[in-house]
């Protein structure tokens, strides 16, 4: 590989396939990726059509989303012994243009070992986790991923774990009870054999419906597909840690996905699973019911987080490469995601 300015083909799909196995929410994939070989760069770019209108209006989890493939991007240069240069949000006439990755010389800093296999063995398992306790060892790692990205990771105690879940299963009632989100959910539910153009979650990978309703899983069929989620206990004390920021603007949102991506891979270094319930991150009076308390300090929650060890479960589908990258100019750059246009957020 060459190890100047300019970006091989080779080098741009290995970035691009890294990228592109990032969690995102509902699986939409709201990302483009377009290369400048002659400077090294690639670009990151949000998919504005791909944004959850009802869902995410703001586009705080689309950012989330796409910062955690950034942060594949940065692992992966690294593997390949290049020092990934990023900036956030460069161009302010440009709002869908939410980072760029330079490749520069050798890295200067490593990162944790061992990420660039986990990133393509991480994916979401929303099926019930054992009793297992997670080793203290594990847990500092964890917090100090997410603190290496500025973000913070608290794990909550019983008494705030329960209060986590609490506000979860009233905005899973809420999402359910609205009748615009609860489509938007199924638009996203990819059924056996159906075809790939809409990818989403599979059906298979939507877990269990708790019969105690203890653990609040995303339904993502929205009450219209009971048989697919048979009722089977969770665990008794879910381990729930909330990662937040201490600021709440789009720059914070790509740091907390790179956090959360960091966190993920190094979990998954460690075999313990996890899965992400957004669900109360996503009405604003339930979100500021999460963030402070969870974290016994001031703070914007961004992703609560249940972590255990259990099965692993099927995988999310991922476009293919080409299907994510472009070299059309400046489509999309202003324009809007979810209900909002970009140039509104600060």
């Amino acid at each position: 590989m060459s190890t100047g300015t300019t970006l091989d083909v080779s080098t741009h799909d290995k970035l691009v396939a890294a990228a592109v196995v990032a969690p995102s929410i509902h699986n939409t994939q709201p990302w483009r990726f377009r290369i400048r070989p002659d400077t090294g760069t690639l670009e990151i770019r949000a998919a504005a059509e791909r944004g959850l209108r009802h869902t995410d209006p703001a586009g705080r989890a689309l950012h989330v989303s796409v910062g955690c493939a950034l942060l594949n991007v940065r692992v992966a240069a690294a593997h390949f012994g290049r020092e990934p240069v990023t900036r956030l949000l460069p161009r302010p006439d440009r709002p869908t243009l939410l980072a760029t990755v330079r490749l520069a010389g050798p890295p200067h800093s490593p990162l944790v070992p061992g990420l660039y296999d986990a990133l393509w063995q991480r994916h979401s398992s929303r099926f019930p986790f054992s009793d297992r306790p997670l080793p203290a060892g594990v847990l500092t790692e964890l917090s100090e991923a997410a603190q290496a990205e500025g973000a913070a990771l608290a794990v909550a105690t019983p008494d705030e774990a329960e209060r986590v879940l609490r506000v979860t299963r009233e905005a899973e009632r809420r999402n359910t009870a609205d009748v615009d989100r609860a489509a938007e959910s199924r638009r996203w539910v990819r059924e056996p054999g159906a075809a790939p153009a809409g990818l989403g979650i599979p059906s298979a990978a939507q877990g269990h419906q708790d019969f105690r309703g203890h653990v609040p899983m995303r339904d993502f069929g929205a009450r219209r597909h009971p048989a697919v989620l048979p009722a089977r206990p969770y665990e008794t004390h879910p381990l729930i840690a909330v990662l937040s920021t201490a600021h709440d603007r789009r720059a914070d949102w790509l740091r907390a996905g790179q956090a959360l991506e960091r966190v993920l891979l190094v979990a998954t270094a460690h075999g313990v699973r996890a899965s992400l319930l957004h669900q109360s991150l996503e009405w604003p009076d339930l979100r500021a019911r999460i963030g402070p308390q969870a974290n016994g300090r001031r703070g914007h929650a961004q992703m609560v987080v249940r972590l255990g060890y259990g099965p692993e479960g099927p995988a999310s589908p991922r476009r293919a490469v080409r299907e994510v990258l472009t070299d059309t100019r400046d489509l999309g750059d202003v324009g809007g995601v979810g209900g909002r246009d970009l140039r509104d957020l600060r």
